[in-house]
């Protein structure tokens, strides 16, 4: 099967699940260095830049810090979430430690605790629209994105309804204190670089 057919067959989205369509873009020339999600049944690619792994780095390793091997943080690894056709990567995302894959090998959202999106200007209002209302959907209880446009991160937090109930922004340079919520720590934010 060419690119061109694959790209018409992808055309009749409704008619394809989620892991059709994986397997399709599978099989597409993806660049080397590009992230593919699906958001809502549009696919999207958006380059990784340097400025976006070393917050995605400085997040998960805040993680990795405060639980340990035994929790499983993830990035860029496939999650369904509610929603029509939501296939998200998150930048990062903390599992419940009893967290098990599915029948098909993949990660529940159930088992999502907390998920951080890094903004790319391309795709920065799928991290605050529809993915953040999945999220929420999702019961996913801690949402942090950091917008290295801004110099921002907005924490949010209490989902109820299919959106989040607290929004709280917080330069970057002030620590983010995420005492009392389910990952129970500070993140510094020092390091996030700004673009």
């Amino acid at each position: 099967m060419t690119v061109l057919e694959d790209r018409i067959e992808m055309a009749d989205a409704d008619a394809m699940g989620l892991d059709e369509w994986f397997e399709r873009l599978e099989r597409m020339p993806v660049p080397e260095g590009f992230r593919v999600e699906i958001v809502g049944g549009n696919v999207f690619m958006t380059p990784q830049r340097d400025t976006h792994w070393q917050i995605i780095f400085e997040i998960a390793h805040a993680l990795r810090g405060r639980f340990g091997k035994e929790f499983k943080v993830l990035s860029d690894v496939r999650i369904d979430f509610p929603g029509h056709l939501n296939g998200f990567c998150p930048d990062v995302a903390l599992l419940k430690g009893s967290a098990k894959k599915d029948d098909k090998g993949r990660w529940r959202h159930e088992d999502v605790e907390f998920v951080a999106e890094v903004i790319s200007q391309g795709t920065a209002h799928n991290d605050y629209g529809p993915k953040k209302l999945a999220y929420a959907e999702a019961e996913v209880p801690l949402y942090v994105i950091a917008d290295p446009y801004q110099g921002r991160c907005y924490v949010y937090t209490d989902p109820k309804d299919g959106d989040y109930e607290n929004r709280t922004p917080v330069d970057f340079g002030t620590d983010i204190d995420l005492t009392g919520t389910v990952v129970d720590l500070v993140l510094k934010t020092d390091e996030f670089p700004r673009d």
